[in-house]
């Protein structure tokens, strides 16, 4: 125990001190030679001490018996936590050092000490088994242990924990952890964790990570919140940022909705703390990685219409409008906004109605445009609200147009700020970096819209009093003329690049702004003077827009103009200024380090106002234009007469393939109306004919019906006559045959109105088949030719009902006649006689004839009912005879069947006798004895046998006759 006091600083002894490297190495010995836990405790203790001042020694020596205590004294969580302490020390850099040096060789020590460490997986292994355990001195070292280790040999370790059993979902565990020091480093844990590694970052998602870093985001106070908010920010912004999985399960996951109480920030912005800056800078940072212009367009489409519909959009318009942000936060707010409506028309709509709260109240983009063309206004500032512009103005033709009629002469309102006064206030103003956004600014008003740029081209300037106005296309080019011959410094350097892009951008794909350009004849030779002139590498850039600019004049030259037409510019290129040092000129674009710069992202971000060169749309464009052009300078009259005719005929076929796309588009029309119009023909027809055959039926009915009567009231008529020529009739019997007169009369009126009926339907058919006749495609003949004849059947047997009913008629009308003849006779006989037999007889007889109508009619109705249910009867026998015929013929299938096996049978059989024939006939000639009867047996046998197959065969053949004849029956 002396020795241990000297170490840890005790009473110390006369004799000599033992070096550190020696103490260390009696330590180790201790560790990995005694047998008492108490006092392999106190030498890793001791370990402990040293690990600081002796890094180097102790993670030679000491480091191997350290993870044999890791894996032999778990029980002892006190030896544990020492050992990681220990550990945590020779691999971590926490160590306070004073030189450069040092630090850099400290940096390189844990290095090598943490590859050593994960040389074995199984340490790693055995470390996220250790953070399983509860205890506070256990669980907190091995979280700082793992995640210096990943600080030092982040991929490798992250691999081992991939592949360890559950080895994240341990690592999870560390957020539910009650105590807030192992939480927040179980914060920084994971955000070395996920750092770069997809896999990894999925998984961590999965396992609720989103839902508890945001609970605890909103448990901290959301933005207000201390250092615990930041790193919580950070891991979010590694499970989010380039993880296109990520993102859409935190979309779908209703997260973005819960990011709206983050910028809320209140009416009262006086003060701001750093760490409030700090968690709402990485705030928004998190919103721009949802819209990233570099995520896939439908996951970035999807959160900005999630981000409008939760008002989050709103929310950070309030921020945008608010006075009192500090300027980073306000800069940041504007490059969100950009991301969030970039490309979205909705947010676009909304952003273009945000007013700002001033008196009169202004648009919001009025507001960002007078603070991107004040030069007193800090740089970043203003290249946030040119980069907010440009992202309102992307896939946005509606906001072109708004932007570009603020220019026009009818719309101009002179009492209050337009967003296109500002623009060419700014464009003609004495800032260099102004008259670049401006220029930007309304190339992007003219990106990809044809219309707008021959909008543009009718905007006029007063450039002084008593001058005439001149177009804003004449006066950006006496700028530029005017500005080189004044000066070719690298300040105005800037301006004449932004003028050169907006030309540029504007004449491309707009042969009447080519036209307008060069009809003022002093920009042609502008432009070859620019170019053929030797100059410094500073004006290489200015070369080789007008270069750009004079190919485009070139490449969408209409030829309207017979001085400036395609062939003569080109002559006058070769003449004085060669197509090689042209293309060459052409070619100093793309090789300018600031264009490669603005090339890659859409964000304007440059360190200083000099480097504002290019935009990244223009870079897309040059790259276009550059080959096209240098084509077109090398093409000779012919090739050039070659590629219009080529247009021409492709632009006929274009109109030739229109109309017959537009014909055959009609012609599909035609189609389905036709085909809507057979469909509905043929149900009237199945109508019609229905109709008809129940008023077949009907006529057939009443024509029995008269029949019956014209048989009854003849004999009636015969006796009746008779007996009138005797003593006359009863008036009141008179009256009653009237009455039957008048029904019989009602029906015939009824079926000569059911006549009528029939005849209206039969021309509505007649005039459907015209029509049809006219439009019916040639596919659809046929079909209206079995119309046609069924509509001659239908007329056929009208014609024969209508010339039955018409003999029918004319029978009762003779019959009416004959009574009436009589009635009067007998009504002024003389001979009445009341009461009389006679009489009373007559009565009888007529009402037994009323009694007999009255049954024949039900006895028809019960016929008919018969018919009826005897129809049904017949298809119910059709349906089982179907049954039936399915059943025999599954029979004789199975009997052919039968009879294949059979015969098959009988050929085994005839050979086993031809067998056993010759094997006795082998026999009898080698001398053996065979017994005759047995083969007379087996004869016989054969015989019968063969007789049964015939008598078999013959019944049933007689079975399928019988089968045969109840199907013909």
């Amino acid at each position: 125990m002396n020795f241990l006091r000297g170490v840890m600083g005790g009473q110390q002894s006369s004799g000599p001190q033992p070096s550190g490297a020696e103490t260390i190495q009696k330590l180790c010995d201790r560790v990995a030679s005694s047998t008492l836990l108490d006092d392999r405790r106190d030498a890793v203790r001791a370990l402990k001490s040293l690990s600081k001042k002796y890094r180097l020694e102790v993670g030679t020596q000491a480091m191997d018996h350290l993870l044999n205590v890791l894996q032999t004294d778990r029980s002892d969580s006190e030896i544990i936590g020492f050992a990681l302490d220990t550990l945590y020390n020779i691999i971590s850099n926490d160590a306070e050092e004073t030189e450069e040096n040092q630090q850099v060789q400290s940096d390189d020590l844990a290095v090598q000490f943490a590859e050593v460490f994960i040389k074995q997986q199984e340490n790693i292994t055995l470390l996220l088994s250790i953070l399983e355990e509860f205890d506070f001195h256990v669980r907190w070292p091995g979280v700082k242990l793992l995640t210096a280790l990943l600080k030092h040999q982040g991929p490798q370790v992250q691999q081992i924990v991939l592949v360890s059993p559950m080895g994240v979902s341990r690592l999870m565990d560390l957020l539910d952890d009650s105590r807030e020091v192992i939480r927040n480093d179980g914060l920084l844990l994971l955000q070395q964790l996920t750092k770069s590694n997809a896999a990894i970052q999925k998984i961590v998602a999965f396992e609720n990570a989103f839902e508890r870093l945001l609970d605890i985001i909103t448990e901290e106070g959301n933005s207000d919140g201390g250092i615990v908010v930041e790193d919580c920010l950070l891991l979010l912004q590694n499970l989010l940022k380039y993880n296109n999985s990520n993102q859409n399960f935190f979309k779908e996951g209703s997260y973005i909705q819960r990011m709206k109480p983050w910028f809320e920030v209140g009416d009262d912005n006086s003060g701001w703390s750093a760490q409030k800056v700090t968690n709402l800078h990485l705030m928004l940072q998190l919103v721009r990685v949802l819209v990233s212009p570099v995520n896939p367009p439908g996951a970035t489409s999807s959160c900005q219409k999630s981000m409008f519909q939760c008002g989050l959009l709103q929310q950070l318009c309030i921020i945008l409008m608010a006075t009192g942000v500090p300027a980073d936060i306000l800069t940041e707010t504007i490059n969100t906004v950009s991301e969030v409506i970039r490309g979205s028309q909705i947010n676009q709509d909304y952003f273009a109605s945000v007013n700002a709260p001033s008196n009169p109240p202004r648009p919001a983009i009025v507001v960002l445009l007078m603070s991107m063309v004040n030069e007193r206004q800090p740089f970043v500032l203003r290249c946030a609200v040119l980069y907010c512009f440009q992202c309102f103005l992307y896939k946005n033709q509606k906001g072109q147009g708004e932007i570009v009629s603020t220019l026009l002469p009818s719309t101009i309102d002179a009492t209050s700020l337009s967003a296109g006064q500002l623009l060419c206030g700014g464009l003609f103003s004495t800032d260099s970096l102004s008259n670049w956004c401006a220029a930007v600014s309304l190339a992007h008003a003219l990106l990809e819209n044809s219309t707008q740029k021959e909008q543009l081209l009718r905007v006029q300037l007063a450039t002084s009093i008593g001058n005439p106005p001149v177009s804003l296309l004449q006066q950006c080019t006496n700028i530029l003329s005017q500005g080189d011959k004044i000066n070719r410094r690298g300040s105005k350097m800037q301006a004449r690049v932004g003028l050169l892009m907006l030309l540029c951008t504007w004449l491309t794909n707009c042969p009447i702004a080519v036209t307008h350009f060069l009809h003022n004849a002093a920009n042609v030779p502008f432009l070859t003077g620019q170019i053929s002139e030797n100059q410094g590498e500073e004006e290489h850039l200015v070369q080789g827009l007008c270069a750009l600019l004079l190919g485009i004049c070139i490449y969408y030259n209409d030829n309207s103009l017979e001085n400036n037409t395609k062939e003569k510019l080109k002559q006058l290129i070769e003449k004085r200024i060669g197509k090689e040092n042209f293309t060459e000129k052409l070619g100093f674009i793309t090789k300018h380090e600031y264009y490669s710069k603005a090339a890659q992202k859409p964000q304007p971000i440059f360190s200083s106002p000099d480097q504002m060169m290019f935009d990244h749309e223009f870079t897309k464009l040059v790259k276009e234009l550059e080959a096209v052009i240098t084509k077109a300078i090398y093409k000779s009259s012919e090739e050039d007469k070659k590629e219009e005719e080529a247009k021409k005929s492709l632009e006929q076929q274009d109109s030739i393939i229109s109309h017959y796309k537009s014909v055959i588009r009609e012609q599909d029309l035609q189609m389905e109306e036709l085909k809507q119009t057979v469909t509905s023909l043929q149900a009237k027809n199945e109508q019609f004919q229905t109709t008809i055959s129940q008023q077949l039926a009907q006529i057939q009915q009443h024509k029995d019906q008269y029949n019956l009567l014209k048989v009854q009231l003849g004999k009636d008529s015969q006796h009746h006559n008779s007996s009138a020529q005797m003593n006359g009739f009863q008036p009141e019997e008179v009256t009653r045959l009237k009455e039957e007169m008048e029904e019989l009369r009602k029906q015939h009126d009824s079926l000569e109105g059911e006549l009528s009926e029939k005849n209206a339907l039969i021309e509505t058919l007649k005039q459907g088949q015209v029509v049809a006749e006219i439009v019916q495609p040639a596919g659809e003949s046929e079909q209206i030719a079995d119309l046609k004849k069924e509509m001659e059947t239908l007329r056929s047997q009208l014609q024969v009902q209508s010339t039955e009913i018409n003999r029918l008629q004319a029978e009762r009308m003779e019959f009416l006649q004959t009574i009436e003849n009589n009635a009067p006779a007998s009504a002024s006989g003389v001979h009445t006689v009341s009461a009389s037999p006679k009489n009373t007889e007559l009565e009888e007889k007529v009402g037994t004839l009323v009694q007999e109508i009255t049954t024949l009619k039900g006895e028809l109705k019960s016929l008919s009912e018969e018919k009826s249910s005897l129809m049904q009867q017949l298809d119910t026998a059709q349906s089982t005879a179907a049954i039936l015929q399915d059943e025999k013929r599954k029979m004789q299938q199975e009997l052919t069947e039968s009879k294949k096996e059979q015969d098959d049978l009988l050929v085994l059989l005839a050979d086993q006798d031809q067998k056993i024939f010759s094997l006795k006939k082998k026999l009898k000639e080698l001398g053996e004895p065979v017994d005759d009867e047995d083969e007379d047996l087996e004869s016989g046998d054969a015989g019968d046998l063969d007789d049964d197959d015939d008598d078999d065969y013959e019944d049933d053949e007689a079975i399928n006759d019988d089968e045969a004849g109840r199907e013909d029956d």
